[in-house]
């Protein structure tokens, strides 16, 4: 996954619009279902969780549909590619202590993949204004740049690639 430039003010409206539809949606979808199930299936103990549970999940399955239908939509680009960049670190981040371990021993893959993802999370906390751990990442960013010179490796975001971790 190529590291893109993205429009903050776009990201965050659109983002704001998903989740404030998603929160509406729900809220409606899971109170109309149940409340038709209650009216379709009374219960006279008077206890009605399960058909509220019964909203809920089946609004929340509705809702995972829609936003899956929906996510090549030119709309949903910035806020899928931030979901997905997030998965991405995810699964590097996992990997994190086996990486920094091969990496002081010259591995070139696991430089790499530190490298995407310093630069991944700073464009990351850049979109969401948490400048807070920045002086952290500029630490560790320096730390591999002395690693890379060390092993005479010049590390470039746009040739990571994901197979790389299958070796960790």
């Amino acid at each position: 996954m190529q590291l893109i430039k993205i429009d903050k003010a776009r990201y965050r409206k659109h983002l704001n619009i998903v989740i404030v539809s998603c929160v509406a949606g729900l809220a409606i979808a899971s109170l109309s279902i149940s409340q038709l199930l209650i009216a379709l299936f009374p219960d006279e103990s008077g206890t009605h969780f399960h058909w509220n549970l019964s909203g809920v999940i089946i609004s929340s399955l509705a809702i995972a549909l829609i936003l899956n239908k929906y996510r090549h939509h030119e709309f949903m680009r910035e806020v899928v590619y931030v979901w997905e960049l997030k998965k991405a670190l995810n699964r590097i981040n996992r990997k994190m202590p086996k990486l920094k371990a091969a990496a002081e021993e010259g591995n070139i893959n696991a430089m790499l993949a530190i490298h995407y993802s310093y630069a991944g999370s700073r464009l990351l906390w850049h979109l969401d204004d948490n400048t807070i751990i920045m002086d952290q990442l500029a630490i560790s960013q320096a730390e591999l740049d002395v690693l890379a010179a060390k092993y005479k490796v010049t590390l470039n975001a746009d040739d990571y690639s994901e197979n790389i971790l299958k070796t960790f």
